[in-house]
């Protein structure tokens, strides 16, 4: 079994801030970095570090080379990849010493797939694999349809959140992997609801789906084969939380694809989050399999 990961392609530009900037304030860096990053990427990598077999299908521009080195020394598959002229996405990222980040996305090339690349990348997926996207590139509802048609397992990170879910045929996704605030938009309640109230309207409202909720500090939860499973997060000093979902959401895939049992999976796609958020950056933070099994020890 195999990931096809339909996944953005950014180059982060990482600003250290002694606060978020607000409205109408103009605000120095004490420093600025620039790493590879974009969600679709940083999953690819998780899952590839991991152990998984990941074909990664995405676009990237004349400036985007360096990504595609970074996605084949994690071990991905970028044979599929979209070589556009556009640039490459970027996000702006703002960190402050807390290691909490707010983040402005870029899509460029992210937002050169189109219909036919789809049809081209999922004619090289067979059953049971698993096609995971996000909401960084176009033709996110012609992803979920077409590899629903094939009897593809669908995994949505929706994020960024789509300003018209209706618009998706989201009764076709087999699992929702995403954080308190998604689930909330998702479920179509207030940001501020209890995480056990979001978890359970989310499975009211997409009953034959998994959901996979990640609640920060207080760990994940899950519905997954008809149980829940809740796992506690691992404590670490925090540094940076850019690329924690996405490490988690690879590893957890990874797990998947190896055939490992759900508790399994979980505990290891959090314990290599926690190791993610104590570096900076987003790809770079993602930590090798050793890494998180030691931790697991």
């Amino acid at each position: 079994m195999k990931l096809l990961n339909f996944g953005s392609l950014n180059i982060d530009y990482v600003y250290d801030m002694p606060h978020f900037v607000q409205g109408g304030e103009t605000a120095t860096a004490t420093a600025r970095h620039v790493y590879a990053g974009g969600k679709g990427l940083n999953q690819s990598i998780a899952a590839a570090r991991a152990g998984a077999q990941v074909l990664h299908a995405g676009a990237i521009g004349p400036d985007g080379a360096f990504l595609t080195r970074l996605l084949q020394d994690a071990g991905a598959d970028t044979s599929a990849l979209l070589q556009v002229q556009e640039a490459s996405g970027h996000a702006m990222i703002q960190v402050t010493p807390e290691g909490q980040n707010a983040i402005i996305v870029y899509g460029g090339a992210n937002h050169c797939l189109t219909e036919a690349y789809v049809q081209s990348v999922l004619r090289q997926a067979e059953p049971g694999d698993l096609v995971l996207l996000q909401n960084e590139t176009s033709q996110t509802a012609q992803i979920i349809a077409q590899a629903a048609d094939l009897g593809l397992r669908v995994v949505f990170n929706p994020s960024p959140f789509p300003a018209h879910p209706e618009q998706l045929p989201l009764e076709r996704v087999d699992t929702f992997i995403l954080n308190e605030i998604e689930g909330a938009l998702l479920a179509g309640m207030p940001e501020e609801q209890d995480g056990d109230v979001i978890f359970d309207a989310l499975r009211s409202r997409y009953p034959h789906a998994q959901i996979i909720l990640t609640l920060g500090s207080r760990g994940v939860t899950a519905w997954l084969g008809g149980q829940r499973y809740d796992q506690p997060c691992f404590t670490v000093r925090a540094v940076d939380t850019t690329g924690a979902g996405d490490t988690f959401c690879g590893y957890y895939l990874a797990g998947c694809c190896q055939g490992q049992a759900p508790a399994q999976c979980l505990r290891a796609a959090s314990a290599a989050a926690a190791i993610a958020i104590t570096r900076p950056g987003a790809a770079p933070a993602i930590p090798a399999r050793d890494e998180v099994e030691s931790l697991l020890k």
